[in-house]
């Protein structure tokens, strides 16, 4: 008995230490108060209006062969310094972060200074007209040289989901009003017909990595948060063959396993696939048992990747960076629960 007391105690005084360290966080963010915005870069974009998003492709490198480098040529892998030059994708991840524990702080205090200054950090990158993104990526991860951007940019959007989950958990609020959240609504479903139908939307579809798996992620998502809950079925469909194409019958990932960076690769891909299970759940769809005609499943690649994350095998493919056991937490602690 004794010791089942303690470890409760234990366990409370875990939660109790987390929940404070959460809001020790939140208000220190209060306290230096950064909005982000577009509107931050010092560069402007092919269209001229810095409302629009843009970015460079992180491992593509000046030709020294070249004169002035161009056009890029591809490192797998490596990053290249340059990009951090172009504020907008850093900023995007900034403010996500940041509504995300301020949510988190509202919903342990129910104090609306945490839901104020999220709010303020979604209008300032949605909604406000003078600092608004425009609900598209023509110019994301574009190639000195090449292009001015890609299909592939779109996956610099794929934590947007963490923007529409907390937006609907702040309605508990006073301050995200009904009228915000509308206009919320209204940028992400202008955003989710570019994604359908612009040439750039398109071709990040046609991916069969882990940018077609989060492409669905991002669509799935959107498409449940306007309340468009047949179109998240049917993109749901192209999550069932991505499956089958993605991941053999033996859990293994080839596409992501090709990467230099292959352990890492394979771990956000099985996380985008479970991201896609929790959103299928909401609509009665079960993703979590599905198994393909060849009999390619989520449970076989979870099982084929945890000896990996637990260090029970090393891993036999290139990682040409360490990899930070940090990135498989998440998915380790979601696989073991729903694969025991």
């Amino acid at each position: 008995m004794k010791n089942g007391i303690f470890v409760v105690l234990t366990i409370w005084a875990s939660t109790v230490f987390a929940q404070s360290s959460l809001v020790q966080k939140a208000d220190i963010l209060l306290q230096n108060a950064r909005v982000y915005s577009v509107m931050d870069k010092r560069q402007i974009p092919p269209s001229g209006d810095k409302h629009d998003y843009m970015s460079q492709g992180p491992y593509w490198w000046p030709d020294t062969t070249k004169k002035e480098g161009k056009p890029y040529i591809r490192r797998d892998g490596v990053r290249n310094p340059e990009i951090d030059l172009i504020s907008d994708s850093e900023e995007m991840d900034l403010m996500t972060d940041d509504v995300v524990l301020l949510t988190q702080a509202f919903e342990q205090t129910k104090d609306e200074k945490y839901a104020r200054f999220a709010s303020r950090l979604m209008e300032a990158w949605f909604l406000d007209p003078a600092t608004r993104q425009t609900p598209h990526l023509n110019f994301g991860q574009g190639i000195p040289g090449i292009n001015t951007g890609r299909g592939i940019g779109i996956i610099e959007t794929r934590l947007l989901y963490k923007i529409t989950d907390a937006a609907t958990r702040l309605r508990a609020s006073k301050t995200w009003t009904s009228e915000k959240h509308a206009a919320l609504k209204a940028w992400f479903s202008d955003y989710l017909t570019w994604l359908l139908e612009s040439p750039i939307g398109l071709d990040e579809a046609d991916e069969h990595n882990n940018h077609g798996t989060y492409y669905d992620v991002q669509v799935v998502n959107y498409a449940l948060f306007v309340g468009k809950n047949d179109l998240a079925k049917k993109q749901l469909r192209f999550t069932k063959k991505r499956i089958e194409s993605q991941i053999k019958p033996d859990g293994s990932q080839p596409f992501e396993i090709a990467r230099t960076k292959s352990l890492g690769y394979c771990v956000m891909n099985l996380t985008g696939f479970f991201l896609l299970a929790d959103l299928a759940d909401k609509i009665k769809v079960d993703l979590w048992h599905y198994e393909s005609p060849s009999g390619s499943s989520l449970g076989k690649a979870f099982v084929y990747l945890k000896p990996y994350l637990t260090n029970e095998k090393v891993w036999p493919h290139q990682q040409i960076v360490p990899f930070d056991e940090k990135e498989g937490e998440d998915l380790l602690y979601k696989g073991t629960k729903m694969y025991q």
